[in-house]
């Protein structure tokens, strides 16, 4: 057995990740049938087979996984030995790539990032935006350090480090029927205004799926997105009702453009945020920065 090729070990990695050997030439500026070709000498390298190839794409044999496993494991002690001889300057370089919500933007963004970037002015950060289920892909990959997620599924790869409650809200306009109840509602009081939800792959809905579930009804959303920025506006312009936890709908809540009213079902007041790294991945001196100050931050945010 030959010694492992980079270049090829490079190009097994990325056509696995993209699902596609195409997706992967496209990424790196190359020839699919020159991807092709390395994998299968890799494959002869190493006197095994590692990827198997079907109409949608390619997917890692049980020999492919261990190898993307090396591949991991090798980039993380690079950047670990990377990191240690940049500390020797004392973080005067170093870079953190985050991955988070789109409804975290607004406090991340305003309060801890700014905060943290006085702290470190030297380092860089590559900010991703996304649903859960893309961002716990991103975690597990190690194409982000750290991740900002609302109520992820259990998951055996991911260790939270910090968890904050955050329950579910029902967000309606000014003056709607809902807020004259002055009670917390009920999740089936919403099943006769117009209601707009997030797609699957957001933890905010998955949430959702549980308590419809659990309550045996089903919302009929007049419109289903991946933004919350269109959730906001759907709210503000009168159009009808969403669901959402206050954080991500602070500025408007202080500028009276809607209210936020508790709902009476204890699987929506179980909303969590969780800050979460990759279990088993050794964070390096600038992600690990990055991570003690989003702790220290969400223990200090309001509710």
């Amino acid at each position: 057995m030959k010694e492992i090729n980079q270049k090829r070990l490079t190009y097994f990695y990325e056509s696995v990740i993209a699902g596609t050997i195409r997706a992967a030439a496209d990424k790196l500026d190359v020839a699919p049938s020159a991807i092709s070709r390395q994998i299968t000498q890799l494959e002869e390298d190493l006197a095994c087979i590692l990827i198997e190839r079907h109409r949608k794409g390619v997917k890692p044999t049980e020999a492919g996984q261990l190898l993307l496993k090396y591949y991991r494991e090798s980039s993380s002690y690079e950047e670990s030995c990377l990191s240690d001889l940049q500390s020797l300057r004392g973080l005067k370089s170093g870079h953190v790539s985050l991955a988070m919500g789109e409804g975290f933007i607004g406090d991340i963004m305003s309060q801890a990032l700014p905060q943290f970037q006085t702290l470190f002015p030297d380092l860089t950060l590559s900010l991703h935006v996304g649903g859960s289920n893309e961002l716990i892909r991103r975690i597990q990959e190690d194409e982000s350090h750290i991740g900002v997620l609302f109520h992820p599924p259990q998951n055996q790869k991911l260790r939270s480090h910090e968890i904050s409650c955050h329950p579910l809200c029902a967000i309606v306009p000014p003056n709607h029927p809902l807020s004259l109840l002055n009670r917390p509602i009920e999740l089936e009081e919403m099943l006769a205004y117009p209601i707009a939800l997030q797609e699957a792959e957001f933890g905010v809905r998955q949430l959702i799926a549980v308590a419809e579930f659990k309550h045996r009804i089903r919302f009929s959303p007049s419109a289903t997105v991946n933004s919350f920025s269109i959730l906001k506006e759907y709210v503000r312009s009168g159009m009808g009702v969403t669901i959402l936890p206050e954080f991500v709908v602070r500025r408007e809540l202080d500028d009276a453009q809607v209210i936020a009213l508790p709902i009476a079902d204890p699987i929506l007041t179980s909303g969590e945020v969780h800050i979460v790294t990759r279990l088993g991945r050794q964070l390096t001196d600038a992600p690990l920065a990055l991570l003690k100050h989003l702790q220290s931050w969400m223990r200090d945010a309001p509710p």
